[in-house]
C-alpha cells in the first residue's frame, strides 16, 4: 500500500509527465480496441456471407428426379459440403412472388414451369466454391451455376490485410509507448537521485526502492487502457444505429456489453505488461 500511495505521489508532483505517459497509453489502447472491433466484425460477415448459399445451380426443365438426387449423393460424397438444399419450382415460384408482390403484372406473366429448379449449396471452405461449381457446370442436367467468389474472397482478402496491419500497428505503438514510459520514469529516477542514495544509507533494499516507480508505469498502463477502452466503446455504441443500417441483414450489432468486460479485462493485463516492462526496464537502467 505504501508503494502504491509513493507511486501517486509521485505522479501529482509531475502531471505534465504523467499525461504524456497517459496519452501514448490511451492513443496504443484506442488503437487496439478500435483494430479488435474491425476484426471481429469482419470475421462476423464473413460468416454469415458463409453461411448463406455460396453456389446455386439452376436445373434444365427436362432434368429428371433421379438425376437430381444422384447429383446430390455426388456432391455430398466430396466432403466439402456444408449444407445443400433443393428448390422445387413451386418453391422458386413462391420466392419470385415474395420478391416481386408489389408488382402485379411480373407476378401474372410467370408460372412454376416458367422457373428453374435448383440446389442452393455451401462449402465448408471458400476455397472449396471453385471446386463445387466446376462439378456442377459438368453435369449434364444442370444450366447454369452462380456462386458468389468474389464477395467472400474479397473480404477475406480485406480481413486478413486489416489483421496484419492492426498488429504491426500495435507492436509499433507499444514499442513506442515502452521507450516513452521508459523515459519518463528514467528522468523521475534521476531526478530523486540524492533521496534514493538517503534511503540506502538508512538502510533501504534496492526493490523497497524499485517497488514505487514499477507501481507508477503499472498504474499509468492501466488509466490509459481504462481511457482508450471508454471512448473506443463510447463511439462504438453511439455508432451502433447507424451501422446497423448500414448493415442491413447482417448479425454484427449491437456488441454484447460481456464482449466489451472481456476485451477490457484483456487490455488492463495487457497494459499491467507494458507498464512493468516499462518500468522495469527505466528502473534497472537508471536506479544502478
Amino acid at each position: 500500500m505504501s508503494f502504491t500511495k509513493t507511486a501517486w505521489k509521485n505522479i501529482r508532483r509531475s502531471p505534465y509527465q504523467a499525461m504524456a505517459a497517459i496519452l501514448i497509453m490511451t492513443l496504443t489502447f484506442l488503437t487496439i480496441s478500435f483494430f479488435t472491433f474491425l476484426l471481429v466484425g469482419s470475421s462476423k460477415i464473413i460468416n454469415y456471407f458463409e453461411s448463406k448459399p455460396q453456389v446455386t445451380a439452376f436445373f434444365k426443365n427436362e432434368a429428371k428426379q433421379t438425376d437430381i438426387n444422384s447429383l446430390e449423393n455426388q456432391l455430398k460424397q466430396t466432403n466439402k459440403i456444408a449444407s445443400i438444399r433443393f428448390v422445387s419450382k413451386d418453391e422458386a415460384l413462391k420466392i419470385y412472388r415474395e420478391q416481386n408482390k408489389n408488382d402485379p403484372l411480373l407476378l401474372d406473366l410467370v408460372t412454376a414451369e416458367v422457373l428453374p429448379s435448383s440446389f442452393e449449396i455451401s462449402t465448408v471452405e471458400i476455397e472449396d466454391m471453385a471446386a463445387i461449381s466446376d462439378m456442377l457446370n459438368k453435369s449434364e442436367v444442370v444450366s447454369d451455376v452462380i456462386y458468389q467468389k468474389d464477395v467472400v474472397a474479397t473480404l477475406a482478402a480485406w480481413t486478413s490485410a486489416i489483421r496484419k496491419m492492426g498488429i504491426a500497428l500495435i507492436i509499433l505503438l507499444s514499442l513506442v509507448s515502452i521507450f516513452i514510459m521508459a523515459t519518463i520514469i528514467g528522468i523521475k529516477i534521476s531526478q530523486k537521485k540524492e533521496d534514493i542514495e538517503i534511503m540506502r544509507l538508512i538502510g533501504a533494499t534496492n526493490w523497497y526502492i524499485r517497488w514505487p516507480f514499477l507501481t507508477e508505469g503499472v498504474i499509468y498502463g492501466v488509466i490509459g487502457a481504462v481511457i482508450g477502452w471508454i471512448v473506443a466503446a463510447g463511439v462504438l455504441l453511439y455508432s451502433t444505429p447507424f451501422l446497423e443500417s448500414f448493415l442491413k441483414g447482417i448479425p454484427v450489432l449491437p456488441a454484447s456489453y460481456l464482449d466489451l468486460l472481456i476485451l477490457l479485462g484483456l487490455e488492463l493485463l495487457f497494459a499491467i505488461f507494458l507498464g512493468a516492462i516499462s518500468s522495469f526496464l527505466a528502473v534497472f537502467r537508471y536506479s544502478k
